[in-house]
């Protein structure tokens, strides 16, 4: 595993291209986890000249994890980084606000993309860029997130809009706020995206 990450462009939730890196690396590990039980399989028949054989049964075994990570590559193949343009513009206005990028927030209805993530205090802002945003049920499953987390009177507001979420951040270097608070909401929101 460690070589697989040696040779991947990995990087950590929450930064910029976060998504676009991960998918890369599930490919990778995917096609590597199916090649090693190919590989085990077609050696076993080689030897034995029949199916029926240990390898066989290790090959089928070596699918648990290589069908797992398949499951991984299609959920990450679903979305895509935030795109260069609108990043620039936002590290303009962040300042030393508390941001993350490319966060995916799953429920059982909906999965929530969100390009953008600024926590402040018991204020958390965001810019979701695509093309329909669910804003009730997105405040609604974060809500119950946060609240489970012992995180009460959480404000959260998504944007749609570029120019009107850069406005709000510029609202929030100005709010007085608990950096206790903003480092345990941001760390609930990081555990529980994609």
């Amino acid at each position: 595993m460690q070589l697989l990450r040696m040779f991947s462009t990995e990087k950590y939730k929450g930064t910029k291209g976060y998504l676009n890196s991960q998918k890369k690396y599930e490919v990778i590990r995917t096609v590597l986890y199916f090649g090693i039980s190919l590989c085990l399989f077609i050696a076993g028949w080689v030897t034995t000249k029949t199916r029926l054989n240990l390898l066989t049964i290790v090959a089928v075994l070596g699918c648990l994890p290589a069908s797992k990570s398949l499951v991984g590559t299609i959920m990450f193949l679903r979305f895509h980084s935030c795109p260069e343009a609108v990043s620039e513009e936002i590290e303009e206005h962040v300042g030393e606000l508390y941001g993350m990028y490319d966060l995916v927030f799953t429920s059982y209805d909906k999965n929530y993309q969100v390009d953008h993530v600024v926590v402040k205090g018991n204020t958390v802002c965001g810019f979701a860029g695509g093309v329909k945003f669910d804003e009730q049920g997105f405040y609604k499953h974060i809500d119950g997130i946060l609240k489970a987390d012992n995180y009460k009177d959480v404000s959260v507001k998504v944007f749609g809009d570029i120019r009107k979420y850069v406005d709000r951040l510029e609202q929030m270097k100005e709010l007085d706020a608990n950096e206790e608070s903003t480092e345990g909401i941001a760390g609930t929101l990081r555990s529980v995206a994609l």
